[in-house]
């Protein structure tokens, strides 16, 4: 009898606990980190880009610095608005790099958050922040991830949190903005890059041809108010 009563009692308890549950208990953590650019095996998770695979001439790096306070990625290059000679790629414009991280395993859920931040050290550039979620856009006989692209300025040889709400990101194709309604799906993100062009931008941002050069140290999701 008195191993019933104690059953009894611990079902008791475990509902009480459960009734004592609000919803901040389910739902998850208010950052996730997705990316931390701290080692040389966290590299290996991204490749580079660039307008050289079409005939351009800009180059670009992903390094791991360690400046004794602590260990950041750096992504640096030249940009270069001429293109080979005699390239047999007919391209309108160069001047542009980029890194990429390679396919998630699957992909990640971010659907209980609304802003990407990103820890970084600039150079009075403006880059761009891109989203990589499953496609609604098909090539002829390829499937193309959906991409997502918002700007981000970082003030110059200062660390500094950029916080970029995901409803700020547009829909763009091959990197043009789509006009059209579109909603991103946060839950199926497939991966992520980070890139520079030459031109463009927000006003009173660094632009051209020349070096650039931006540290890294991480890249999160927050939930915010």
């Amino acid at each position: 009898m008195s191993r019933f009563r104690g059953l009894c009692q611990a079902s008791l308890n475990a509902t009480k606990r459960a009734l004592a549950w609000n919803v901040e208990d389910l739902m998850p953590p208010t950052e996730k980190c997705i990316f931390k650019f701290n080692s040389k095996e966290e590299l290996k998770k991204w490749h580079l880009y660039s307008d050289s695979e079409y005939g351009g001439l800009s180059s670009a790096s992903l390094e791991i610095l360690d400046a004794g306070n602590g260990v950041n990625g750096i992504f640096s290059g030249n940009l270069s608005l001429d293109v080979t000679e005699g390239s047999k790629w007919n391209i309108t414009r160069s001047g542009f790099c980029g890194m990429r991280s390679k396919k998630f395993d699957g992909f990640i859920d971010l659907d209980a958050y609304n802003t990407i931040a990103l820890r970084l050290k600039g150079d009075g550039r403006c880059y761009i922040s891109t989203i990589y979620t499953e496609n609604w856009v098909n090539s002829p006989g390829q499937p193309e991830d959906n991409s997502w692209q918002a700007f981000v300025f970082v003030p110059k040889d200062n660390w500094y949190i950029a916080k970029i709400p995901l409803a700020r990101y547009l829909p763009t194709w091959r990197g043009n903005v789509i006009d059209a309604k579109l909603e991103m799906n946060p839950s199926r993100v497939l991966g992520m890059s980070l890139s520079v062009n030459a031109e463009g931008g927000i006003p009173g941002a660094k632009s051209g041809a020349g070096d650039f050069k931006i540290e890294i140290d991480w890249i999160k999701a927050l939930r915010t108010q």
